[in-house]
This record gives C-alpha cells, sequence and structure tokens, in this order.
C-alpha cells in the first residue's frame, strides 16, 4: 500500500514542479518583457513631434477589403495546389492558388495584379457572403498620411479620392490628387502564423493582396499633387505606391512617359524638402532598375522590410529579384545587406538636382534599424527606432496602450554586428532596449519589437512603421 501511494505520488510531484518552474518562467519572460516596454517608451518620449510640420505624400490609393486567407480560400471553392508556383501576374484561379501557396508557405508578403477583370470581381463580390469581411481605406499614401495627421502633422495627399474614401481620410489631410468616381480595390488575404491551407502552413503571420488597378499604375495624381504644393513649404515628401506598375499592361512607352514625368516632378523639389522612398512588393526587374533611375537618386531616405531588402541589395549588386527570402532573417545579414545597399546608392555620382541617401529604415517582425548619416538633416535615430518598434505593435494589435499579455520578443539576446568574422557583438539591455553605435559617417540605432500575438491586422504595417519613424526625425 505504501509502495503504491509512492508511485501515485511521484508523477503528482513531478508535475507540480513543472507547474511550478512553467509559472516562474512565464513570471521572468514577462517581467522582462515590461522592462523592454517601459525602457521603448521612455525613449519614444524623449522627444516631441515638431510643430507646424507640413508633409506630403503619394501616390495613389484605393478601398481595401480585409479577409481571413484560408477561410475565403475554402468557401471560394479554392483547391490547394500539389506544387506552388510563382506567377507575375495572375491569369485565372489556379494561378492564384498557386501564387498564394507559394508565398503562403514562408510566411512571406506580397502582391500580385489580377489580369482577368472578371476572377477579380467575382473575388470582391464573393467577401458579400464572408461573415467577418472588413472594409476601409488603403494604398500605402493615405495610409501614411493618416499616420501622420494623426501624429500632428500638416499633410498633403496625392491620391485620386472619391466620396467614399473621404470620409476615411483624417481632419488633419488635405486631398489634391484629384477626384474619380470609382474606387480601386485591393483583396487583402490575411493569414496567422500556424494557419493551414492543405499540406501547407503559415511561418509567420502575412498577408497577400490582389488588385486589378485602373488608376494607380499610371501614377494619375501626379499632375493635380505637383499643382498643389507648388509655393507650400514642404518639409517631407513621401514617395510610394509604386509597386502598383508591377507587371501592369501599359501602352507602348507609357510607363516610361508616366515616371520621366515622375523624375521631372522630383527633380523640382527644393533642396530643403527631403524625400523618402518607401519600398513595396517588385517582380519585375526592369521597373526596379526604372526606379534605379527616376526615383532612387532623389530619395533622401529609403523605407523597406525583410523581403524588399534582400531584394533592392540583389538588383543593386548585380544580381536579380529575389522573390522570397527569410521572413525573419538574421539582424547580422539585414545590417550587412544595409551596409551594401548604403554603399551602392552612395557611390552613384549625383546628376542635377539629384541627392545622396543620408537614411536607411528596415521594418522587420522582430526589430526595427534605422541608419543616418550624421551631421545630415535626420536627428532622433534612437527615439525613432523606438517609436517605430511601438508602432508595429500598435498597429498589429489595433491598440494604443501595449499590453505585455498580448506581446512577446523573437529577436535574441544578442546579436552581431556583422557575418564577417571578429564583429562586433551587442547584448540586449532591458532597461534600455535601443542599442546604437556610430560605423564610419553613420549611425545604426536597432530596436525590438514586441510582436503581438493577438493580431487584429498585418497589412498596412509597414507604411504605419514607416510614417512613425520618420515623425520624430523631421
Amino acid at each position: 500500500m505504501t509502495s503504491a501511494k509512492a508511485g501515485l505520488f511521484l508523477p503528482v510531484f513531478i508535475i507540480l514542479l513543472a507547474y511550478l518552474y512553467s509559472r516562474r518562467t512565464d513570471n521572468v519572460l514577462r517581467e522582462r518583457l515590461d522592462q523592454v516596454l517601459d525602457g521603448l517608451l521612455r525613449a519614444e518620449k524623449k522627444v516631441s513631434v515638431a510643430p507646424k510640420t507640413k508633409v506630403a505624400v503619394g501616390f495613389g490609393g484605393c478601398m481595401d477589403v480585409f479577409v481571413n486567407a484560408t477561410q475565403f480560400l475554402q468557401r471560394f471553392g479554392a483547391v490547394p495546389p500539389e506544387s506552388p508556383a510563382h506567377h507575375d501576374v495572375v491569369r485565372d484561379q489556379e494561378g492564384l492558388e498557386e501564387v498564394f501557396a507559394y508565398f503562403f508557405r514562408s510566411g512571406a508578403a506580397a502582391e500580385r495584379f489580377v489580369s482577368d477583370e472578371n476572377l477579380f470581381k467575382k473575388v470582391v463580390e464573393f467577401t458579400k457572403s464572408m461573415p467577418h469581411a472588413r472594409w476601409t481605406m488603403g494604398g500605402n499614401a493615405p495610409v501614411m498620411a493618416n499616420r501622420f495627421a494623426s501624429e500632428g502633422f500638416e499633410v498633403f495627399l496625392g491620391a485620386k479620392s472619391t466620396k467614399n474614401t473621404k470620409k476615411y481620410v483624417h481632419a488633419g489631410v488635405t486631398a489634391v490628387g484629384g477626384d474619380q468616381e470609382h474606387d480601386d480595390v485591393h483583396f487583402v488575404m490575411e493569414y496567422d502564423v500556424g494557419d493551414i491551407w492543405g499540406k501547407y502552413t503559415a511561418t509567420r503571420a502575412n498577408r497577400f493582396i490582389i488588385h486589378s488597378d485602373d488608376s494607380n499604375p499610371t501614377i494619375s495624381a501626379l499632375e493635380n499633387f505637383a499643382d498643389a504644393l507648388k509655393g507650400q513649404s514642404i518639409d517631407l515628401l513621401v514617395v510610394g505606391g509604386l509597386q502598383m506598375l508591377d507587371n501592369f499592361p501599359f501602352r507602348t512607352g507609357e510607363r516610361q512617359t508616366r515616371l520621366k514625368k515622375l523624375d521631372d516632378f522630383l527633380a523640382a523639389v527644393p533642396k530643403k524638402t527631403m524625400i523618402h522612398f518607401e519600398m513595396a512588393s517588385f517582380t519585375e526587374e526592369a521597373l526596379l532598375q526604372d526606379l534605379g533611375k527616376h526615383v532612387l537618386p532623389y530619395s533622401d531616405s529609403l523605407g523597406a522590410n525583410e523581403q524588399e531588402l534582400p531584394n533592392l541589395y540583389s538588383v543593386l549588386t548585380g544580381g536579380k529579384i529575389v522573390l522570397l527570402s527569410d521572413s525573419n532573417p538574421r539582424l547580422a545579414v539585414v545590417l550587412d545587406q544595409m551596409r551594401a545597399v548604403f554603399r551602392a546608392l552612395r557611390e552613384r555620382k549625383p546628376g542635377k538636382n539629384q541627392r545622396r541617401v543620408t537614411r536607411l529604415h528596415i521594418h522587420t517582425l522582430a526589430y526595427q534599424v534605422i541608419l543616418t548619416v550624421k551631421g545630415s538633416s535626420w536627428k532622433n535615430t534612437m527615439s525613432a527606432a523606438a517609436k517605430a518598434a511601438l508602432t508595429a505593435h500598435r498597429h498589429t494589435c489595433g491598440k494604443l496602450d501595449i499590453d505585455t499579455n498580448d506581446a512577446r520578443m523573437i529577436m535574441d539576446d544578442s546579436f552581431a554586428t556583422s557575418k564577417n568574422q571578429g564583429s562586433r557583438r551587442i547584448s540586449l539591455d532591458n532597461n534600455r532596449p535601443v542599442s546604437c553605435w556610430d560605423e564610419e559617417n553613420y549611425e545604426i540605432c536597432v530596436a525590438p519589437v514586441l510582436v503581438c500575438t493577438k493580431i487584429l491586422q498585418t497589412a498596412g504595417g509597414g507604411d504605419n512603421i514607416s510614417s512613425a519613424g520618420l515623425v520624430l526625425q523631421i
């Protein structure tokens, strides 16, 4: 009997020890997250937004409709493909299934043009049967404009507007891109880490976007935008939405004509106005090469995510388009790619009215990295990195106040500053979580992200994060 009791006691004791250990571990992790949060908030609050700052943001706008990706595909009758495949353009439902699976299994964000208008209309119409489909204003420019306005800036928005989209524009935003009758629509298929579709499992939360735009690919708001800015003293001009030109069926020479118009506009921007170019998902090498001629030479600042940086790095260093890359890259890899992109752009001799890049901001799921040239117009890099990291959580969770019960950290406790042997290693200080150091003629700051575990939405995250980083640096 005593032996039986002892035999019963031992597993109960082990379970109790495991429970107590788990509770202790959870408490330690929660304490660490609270410390990091307090440190990020202190860094953010060190700097206030400069009053009366004027920002102009272009181009393009749309209405976004959000659906749960796997729920939509199942209801729509989409079939998981035996073999995922990449497509530059979605031409039919089978192509949609193949290209979605291609990015879904890697947890990579992507955006594709749908050439079959009937298929796209069918997809959008189907959302009426989706109980949790959400509609809101979208597009890089409107989302960034609203973020700047919410931070207290005076904002000019270069996007075509309809009566519908105007309802979503912040009171601090003046839409100057002109009017149109019908909205372009972007269909946003969001998924969470661990979501399953057939034999495919998402390795991280992300989104896949499809569109069949008419207005945005031609940068149709450009002329009205340029006219409205004449005589205005603009502190910052943000250029985005140019991924809409990717694989669009232009008439012969039309894209080059529109890009030359954009080139002329940027060349006329006064040097006192800083120019930021927000990258996106590009698959057409010719377009990236064109942007290298018509946009990058006028950009003081670039913003990109963990998929867009390797793409730009590859093209600038003589490689090809990179369709997929690590969705959670090591910091040392990102830092080396940032340095290479920075040097490649700085080595170019500026032409008339052109500029040399002085700022790079890379936003990833795990961390924010901002590089700024010392002595340039950009300031407060440390606070900007902290604000960008906090905004990443606030946007994806959909709450201003951050609850560490809804957060986790996936950035390592320490990181190497380069893949090169003998490189410096930096430990993360929970109380001062933003790490900054000098190299050559620039400063680099890295801030950990408190990754949201109760996601409201991922789309628009990069636009909000980039805007938040810029807010404290103007």
